[in-house]
C-alpha cells in the first residue's frame, strides 16, 4: 500500500509488528501481576517437573528477590535457552489442547518473566553437568557451567524493574508477602505429597521460615485430612466431614467443615479442579448452595474440595493466569457438590463443632481477683505471648484454708440444702430416669436429662460429661426438618394470578431467566415468554401471599449474574417455613416435665442438622468431664 495515493488520508495508523521483548512484556502484564504470581507459576513449574521437596525464598515481599530450589527432573543443558523461548513447554504437543495433565502447558511463565525481571536457571539432570542460563529484560545470555547436586534453581530478581510503571501499583512488602503465602499454602493442599519451605530472605543470610509442611504419608485421604490440619488448623481437621462422591466422570474429594464452624467471610474455602487451584463463580456458588438452609446470609462455610476428572470435561485454558475453568457441563458439577455436601451433612445428624464447647470452656476461665485467690492457693501463671492466662490451682493445706474461711466477714445464716426445696425447684426442675431401656440413656450421644434451668436450658448427663441444651433453638430445628420434609413430599402449592404479570427485560435477561423457570415452577413461580423481552408470571408460590412479580423476577435476575444461579424463591419460602418452625416450637421459659425433655433429646438424636438452629448457631454445648474437672484444678 502506497502512501502517495491521494485516496487514502495521510494519518492512517501503520501496522507493525512487535518486536519480541515487547511481546514477552505485554504477556507478563496477563500471566504476571504481582510477586505471588512469578511464585505461583514458578512453583508449579517445579511441581510439574516431579519436585518432592520445594524451598522458596523471597525479599522484600517478593519484589527484590524469588528464589524456588526443588529436587526434580531438572533442565538439560541443551533445552536451556528452549525453556526461555515463548510457547515452549514439555507438557503438550500442541495436537490436543484439552488433554492437559499439568499445572503448566502455556510456555508463557519463564519468558514473560525474564522480560520484566532478571532472571536466572541453573539445572542439572542426573549425572549430567550443571548448567546455568540468565536473561535480563528480555536478553538472554550464553549458557555457562554451574555447580549443583540436583534439581533446579530459579532466580528472580528486581521484578518490574524492566517496566517500573507496574511497580507503582505493587501492595506493602507485608501485603505481597501473605499473598505470597497464600499462594504456596493452596499449591500445599493440593500436593500433600510434596514437602514446602517458605523462607524470608530480606536481609540477607538465611532468613526466617514463615511457612513449612512436610511430605505427608499414608493413603489420598490420611495424607490429605494431615496437610489441612497443619495448613487450616487442627480446629477444622476436628470439625471437617469427609467428602468422597462420584459422579458421570466427576469425582469430588476433600472435607467440609460442620455448620457451626462457620466463618464470618469466604477466606476459608479452597477449591481444586484436577489439583490447580481455582477461583471459580460455579463451583464458590455451589458450595453456597450446599449451607444454604443452615448459615445465615453473614456466614461463610469453610472447605477444602477437589474435583478430579478426564481433562476433556473440563477447559483449563480460559484465562492465562488459569485461575478459571469452564465444565462441559456445569450443571452436573453443581450437583455433584451440592448432593454430595448436603447428604455429608445429613449423615452428621444432631452433630455440632468442638469449637462451641472450646468457647464454652474459655467464658469458664477465672480472672485474677487479687490477694484473695492466693489466700486460697491460686497462683496465676504468666500467660506466653498470644496466649490467654491460665491459672493453676494448688491444693490448700487445711491451715490456709481455714485462714482464709476465718478472714472473710461473718456470712449471713442461710438455710441448708435440704430447706430450700421449695425455692429451688421453682428455678430447676429435677426427676428421676428409671424407666427401664434397652441403653442407659446416660450411654446415648445426648445423654439424660437431668434438669431443667431458667425455663429453657436442658441439662442432660453422658457417660463422659454434661450436655447443656437450648429448648427453643433445638426444637425450632425439629419442626423446621419436619416443615421441610413435607414441603418437598407434597410440593409448594402455587397460587394462579386472575391477571398475568408482564415484566419488559431485556432479550438478553429474558433468555437467562427462561434457562431457570423449570426449577422455579418447581418451587411454585411460574414464568413464560411473552414475545419479544418479555415474561408472563401466572403463578406465585401461595406461602409467600401477595408477591411484587416485577421484583422478584429482577432480584432473581441479580443474583443469576452475581452467582450463576438463583436461590431467592427458595429462601424465601424457608424463611416463611423457619417463622412457622418459631411459631410452633416449645418456647422459652416452658416448664417441661422429664420425659418431654428426654424426647427432646432422642428426637434431635435421630434428625439431621439438629446441631444447630436455622441461622447456624449451636443448640446444645457438651463439655467432657475432664474439662469441667480442669475448670475446678482436678487434675
Amino acid at each position: 500500500m502506497s502512501v502517495d495515493n491521494p485516496n487514502i488520508s495521510q494519518d492512517l495508523p501503520v501496522i507493525r509488528q512487535l518486536d519480541d521483548a515487547a511481546i514477552n512484556r505485554i504477556a507478563a502484564g496477563e500471566v504476571v501481576e504481582r510477586p505471588a504470581s512469578a511464585v505461583k507459576e514458578l512453583v508449579e513449574n517445579a511441581i510439574d517437573a516431579g519436585s518432592r521437596r520445594i524451598e522458596i525464598a523471597y525479599a522484600d515481599g517478593g519484589k527484590t528477590l524469588i528464589r524456588i530450589t526443588d529436587d526434580g527432573c531438572g533442565i538439560t543443558e541443551e533445552q536451556l535457552p528452549l525453556a526461555l523461548s515463548r510457547h515452549a513447554t514439555s507438557k503438550i504437543d500442541g495436537t490436543d489442547l484439552l488433554d492437559i495433565h499439568t499445572f503448566g502447558f502455556r510456555g508463557e511463565a519463564l519468558p514473560s518473566l525474564g522480560a520484566v525481571g532478571r532472571l536466572s536457571i541453573t539445572s542439572r539432570v542426573g549425572k549430567a553437568p550443571a548448567a546455568q542460563i540468565s536473561v535480563e529484560g528480555g536478553a538472554m545470555s550464553a549458557v555457562k557451567p554451574a555447580a549443583l547436586s540436583g534439581g533446579t534453581i530459579v532466580e528472580l530478581r528486581d521484578l518490574f524493574y524492566a517496566t517500573p510503571a507496574r511497580l507503582k501499583f505493587m501492595r506493602s512488602d507485608r501485603a505481597e508477602a501473605q499473598a505470597i503465602t497464600d499462594v504456596v499454602k493452596r499449591l500445599a493442599m493440593a500436593e500433600p505429597f510434596v514437602g514446602f519451605t517458605l523462607r524470608d530472605v530480606t536481609g540477607g543470610g538465611e532468613g526466617r521460615v514463615t511457612f513449612r509442611v512436610e511430605a505427608e504419608n499414608g493413603d489420598l485421604f490420611d495424607a490429605l485430612h494431615g496437610r489441612l490440619a497443619r495448613i487450616l488448623g487442627k480446629e477444622f481437621a476436628e470439625n471437617a466431614l469427609k467428602i468422597d462422591a462420584e459422579r458421570e466422570g466427576l469425582r469430588l474429594i476433600g472435607y467440609a467443615a460442620l455448620p457451626t464452624y462457620s466463618r464470618g467471610s469466604s477466606v476459608a474455602q479452597y477449591l481444586f479442579v484436577n489439583g490447580r487451584p481455582v477461583k471459580d463463580k460455579l463451583l464458590v456458588g455451589a458450595l453456597r448452595g450446599a449451607y444454604f438452609d443452615y448459615l445465615s446470609r453473614d456466614r461463610h462455610p469453610a472447605a477444602a474440595l477437589f474435583i478430579d476428572c478426564d481433562p476433556h470435561l473440563v477447559d483449563v485454558n480460559v484465562h492465562p493466569a488459569k485461575s478459571e475453568v469452564r465444565f462441559r457441563d456445569p450443571g452436573l458439577a453443581r450437583g455433584l457438590i451440592v448432593s454430595s455436601l448436603r447428604h455429608a451433612l445429613a449423615e452428621a445428624g444432631h452433630r455440632a463443632s468442638t469449637t462451641v464447647a472450646g468457647a464454652t470452656l474459655q467464658l469458664f476461665r477465672p480472672e485474677p481477683v487479687g490477694a484473695s485467690l492466693g489466700a486460697l492457693g491460686i497462683t496465676p501463671s504468666a500467660p506466653a505471648p498470644g496466649q490467654a492466662r491460665v491459672y493453676q490451682m494448688d491444693r490448700p493445706s487445711l491451715g490456709a484454708r481455714t485462714a482464709a474461711y476465718q478472714a472473710q466477714a461473718p456470712m449471713p445464716q442461710e438455710p441448708g440444702f435440704s430447706d430450700l426445696t421449695e425455692a429451688y425447684s421453682a428455678r430447676v426442675e429435677t426427676f428421676d430416669t428409671e424407666a427401664p431401656q434397652e441403653t442407659p440413656a446416660e450411654g446415648l450421644p445426648l445423654g439424660a436429662a437431668r434438669a431443667q434451668v431458667h425455663e429453657n436450658y436442658i441439662v442432660a448427663q453422658t457417660e463422659t460429661g454434661m450436655v447443656i441444651v437450648d429448648q427453643h433453638a433445638a426444637h425450632e430445628r425439629l419442626v423446621y426438618e419436619k416443615l421441610k420434609h413435607q414441603m418437598a413430599e407434597n410440593g409448594v402449592a402455587a397460587q394462579a394470578l386472575l391477571i398475568p404479570e408482564i415484566v419488559e427485560l431485556s432479550e438478553g435477561d429474558c433468555a437467562r431467566i427462561m434457562t431457570v423457570a423449570e426449577p422455579l415452577s418447581k418451587l411454585g413461580l411460574t414464568i413464560e415468554a411473552f414475545g419479544g423481552g418479555a415474561v408472563a408470571v401466572r403463578e406465585t408460590p401461595a406461602l409467600l401471599g401477595e408477591v411484587n412479580a416485577r421484583a422478584m423476577v429482577l432480584d432473581i435476575l441479580d443474583e443469576l449474574d452475581d452467582a450463576g444461579e438463583s436461590m431467592l424463591v427458595q429462601a424465601k419460602l424457608e424463611a416463611i417455613l423457619s417463622r412457622v418452625a418459631c411459631h410452633g416450637s416449645i418456647r422459652s421459659g416452658r416448664r417441661m416435665r422429664g420425659e418431654e425433655m428426654n424426647a427432646l433429646l432422642r428426637e434431635m438424636e435421630a434428625t439431621p442438622h439438629s446441631g444447630q438452629c436455622n441461622h447456624g448457631r449451636p443448640t446444645y454445648v457438651e463439655l467432657k468431664l475432664a474439662d469441667i474437672e480442669r475448670l475446678f484444678g482436678r487434675t
